[in-house]
């Protein structure tokens, strides 16, 4: 089921197979408005992608300053790269990279528009192998089949 609707309850209910209930959407309205990105219907699950740059280990002071967060290496951005100067990284990230299940998941048309015309507007989607919501984005486990681009960004 979907909804335009984000206060219905069903948005937080879980079927047996690990899907929710229903699925928020955008309106027709705002998908006739005009999409940014194509329409796709099918994305794989190729796992996190890993660091673009070298890494290098935590110092000591970084270690204390970061512990609560777990993080154990951190990736330094070359200066015309962004704005940003690096990532840290935790180990779980790091052992995460590159290890999804390779399903090939399809997806309804108005999931499809949704993404299409507001590409970050789910931070997770189903993967069909694995039966859980994964996250989406720069650092998400997607990719859209079609082209390879990282599915939300």
């Amino acid at each position: 089921m979907l909804t335009t609707d984000p206060t219905t309850p069903c948005l937080h209910k879980t079927r047996p197979d690990g899907q929710n209930e229903c699925y928020l959407v955008l309106s027709e309205e705002e998908c006739a408005k005009g999409f940014v990105r194509p329409v796709r219907t099918r994305y794989t699950h190729v796992g996190r992608p890993g660091p673009e740059y070298p890494l290098r280990d935590l110092t000591d002071e970084e270690k204390e300053q970061y512990r609560e967060y777990g993080y154990v290496a951190y990736e330094a951005y070359p200066p015309d790269r962004s704005p940003l100067v690096g990532r840290h990284w935790t180990q779980e990230q790091l052992d995460s990279v590159g290890k999804g299940c390779g399903t090939v998941t399809p997806m309804g048309l108005a999931l499809s528009e949704t993404y299409a015309r507001q590409p970050n507007f789910y931070g997770r989607t189903f993967c069909c192998g694995c039966g859980t919501h994964l996250p989406v984005g720069f650092d998400g486990e997607f990719i859209w089949t079609d082209d390879g681009t990282r599915v939300g960004s």
